[in-house]
């Protein structure tokens, strides 16, 4: 399977290059990702564990969906994108905040939507080693009693919904 081509950006977000994605995580090249938050009807986050063979942060906890948009691809097309190809959930996306990118969020401009629905997760297994629909409360308590176990870039993303929407 070929690698994939990631846009590199500046620090204004504006596409510079394409360069394959070993070497933009290399590098620690900026580019660009898509995080959503799909939340149930009793206002609890799924948040999915990563499979142990992604290449960064394998077996932590992240985004009920996310990824790196595809050379061309805009931020809402790759959240529907990646949505339903990890969680197999196809569902309206309100768009929410653009985080800038910076160690915090891995070296990419995060754009963050929200999702809400019952939609039974049909998770990828190739991508996906489990989830589970989460209050948000006890998720910044697990975050905070074992911050390793989730990514720097959901870290970010939880922290500043937090802030914005309140944690019940």
């Amino acid at each position: 399977m070929a690698e994939e081509i990631f846009d590199i950006v500046d620090h204004e977000d504006r596409v510079i290059g394409q360069v394959p994605r070993s070497e933009v995580h290399a590098r620690k090249l900026l580019h660009r990702a898509a995080s959503i938050f799909v939340f149930n009807s009793r206002g609890e986050l799924l948040v999915q564990l990563r499979s142990t063979t992604k290449d960064e942060y394998p077996y932590c906890y992240t985004s009920s969906a996310s990824g790196h948009l595809s050379t061309g691809e805009d931020y809402a097309e790759s959240a529907q994108r990646e949505l339903f190809e990890e969680v197999g959930i196809t569902a309206p996306l309100e768009y929410l905040t653009k985080l800038p990118a910076s160690p915090d969020t891995a070296y990419e401009f995060t754009a963050l939507f929200r999702a809400v629905t019952d939609q039974v997760p049909t998770l990828d297994p190739g991508e996906v080693a489990g989830s589970e629909y989460v209050s948000l409360p006890e998720l910044q308590r697990r975050i905070a009693a074992e911050p390793h176990r989730y990514t720097p870039p959901f870290k970010s993303l939880v922290e500043w919904y937090c802030e914005n929407f309140g944690s019940h």
